[in-house]
């Protein structure tokens, strides 16, 4: 096994690549179970209307375009409040889990970044070598 100072910048950057990549799936995958929860904690506790307690203090343009409570509530129309909060566990140990997935992919981007660091220090003409190299594996 070649050691990482040896390993070639172009497979380097793919790995960086390819981590970045994974990075931002697991960050939207998070979002989607964060707003999951959102959902399941909005179900169950029906926030306030809007405007209601501030309508005399708005500029009328700002007044008049606030939504009417029954459009606000269609966003939730079908979401069943028991079921939602009774998954609410269920969706805090999966963001928990995917935490731990994101906290490792981004310790493994730092190390694949310092492994090419470490090359291009050991081989600084490997900067400029690099430029001319297709990013593929083949």
């Amino acid at each position: 096994m070649t050691s990482s100072v040896e390993q070639r910048v172009r497979d380097l950057r793919l790995d960086r690549r390819a981590l970045r990549a994974e990075q931002a799936r697991v960050g939207w995958w998070r979002r989607l179970v964060r707003a999951r929860m959102d959902l399941a904690v909005a179900s169950a506790t029906q926030p306030q209307p809007l405007g209601e307690g501030v309508a005399f203090q708005l500029p009328v343009p700002v007044g008049v375009d606030v939504p009417r409570p029954s459009e606000l509530g269609e966003i939730l129309a079908g979401v069943d409040p028991q079921a939602e909060v009774g998954r609410l566990d269920e969706l805090r140990a999966l963001d928990a889990q995917l935490a731990r997935y994101e906290d490792g992919v981004r310790d493994a981007l730092g190390a694949a970044t310092e492994r090419l660091i470490a090359r291009l220090a050991a081989d600084p003409l490997a900067t400029t070598a690099w430029m001319r190299e297709p990013l593929s594996r083949g």
